[in-house]
């Protein structure tokens, strides 16, 4: 350890209600990459102010765990967006909530402001869906939340899915665990650029990875079950223009749901939907807020 280098250990354990609240922010700015304080607060501490959480995050600062970039707002005030710094970063790296993390954090001003508004937007989806599970008294925290999960679909090719979600829905002593992929999408690619993600989709869906040192190759099933006991729904969270054109986007989805093959068939095993972030927000994914890519009326996402 060189000289000036902070000594503040987290524990081992794995960071949940007792963990301090120092080291579930760490641990959940390594999972979620970047967050404001508010967003801090309402994933860790909702029930909190927000002075309290930044207080902590100010220390993790001074310690030389965090930093923030300031980002102006329209009230133009400048909103902080934190991240770990390197030392931050390599403090959580065994963390056993992390397990299974993909190792790409942002631990510089210039990473962080490259992806600042897409990351944020992606954590504004998830904090709909821990707001609505505790409204319902389902389960859904910061760490049933991964982003940026890759996948092969085959040729050397990868999938990224924006965010994978494990949610439990809770009714009495019965338990249902459901999964989805999640697209957030903020209007910054073409319509059919973001309508082809739905063949990615398809072709993991199809996707079996073969044995290696086989001259004849044997299908050892689709390669998505070493990950997930049913193919998880398709969730794309639509953002960043008028209402008009966010459902000109939905359509196109539809569109390539009904005419191209390999997702016509994806869409008869896999629930694919559709939904605005602003929707999700004011009331909640639960809502009648999701279109159902292969047709029919909106509907909660847990009934696509």
């Amino acid at each position: 350890m060189t000289a000036g280098t902070p000594t503040a250990r987290i524990s081992p354990a794995d960071t949940g209600p007792a963990e301090p609240l120092k080291h579930q922010a760490l641990a959940a700015l390594a999972q979620h990459r970047i967050a404001t304080t508010e967003q801090l607060r309402l994933m860790l501490r909702p029930g909190s102010s927000r002075q309290v959480v930044f207080r902590v995050l100010a220390k993790l600062r001074a310690a030389g765990f965090v930093d923030f970039t300031a980002l102006p707002n329209a009230s133009r005030d400048r909103t902080r967006v934190w991240y770990l710094t390197p030392e931050g970063s390599r403090l959580t790296r065994d963390l056993p909530v992390l397990r299974g993390r993909p190792p790409y954090p942002i631990t510089s001003a210039t990473a962080a402001s490259l992806k600042t508004h897409h990351t944020l937007a992606t954590v504004r989806a998830h904090l709909t869906f821990a707001a609505d599970a505790r409204r319902l008294g389902h389960e859904h925290g910061p760490w049933d939340w991964t982003p940026e999960v890759s996948h092969s679909i085959g040729e050397g090719d990868r999938l990224v899915a924006d965010a994978v979600m494990h949610y439990t829905v809770v009714d009495g002593e019965h338990r249902r665990k459901l999964r989805a992929f999640v697209e957030v999408d903020r209007t910054t690619m073409s319509s059919e650029r973001l309508a082809v993600k739905l063949i990615e989709y398809a072709r993991l869906f199809q996707y079996e990875a073969q044995p290696v040192g086989r001259r004849r190759p044997a299908s050892t099933g689709p390669a998505w079950l070493r990950w997930y006991p049913v193919f998880p729904r398709v969730l794309f969270v639509l953002t960043g223009a008028s209402r008009a054109r966010l459902g000109d986007r939905t359509r196109d989805l539809q569109a390539m749901v009904a005419q191209h093959p390999l997702v016509a068939a994806l869409s008869r095993e896999v629930q694919l939907g559709a939904a605005i972030l602003e929707d999700l927000e004011h009331h909640g994914p639960s809502g009648p807020v999701w279109v159902p890519l292969a047709g029919g009326e909106p509907r909660p996402w847990t009934a696509l």
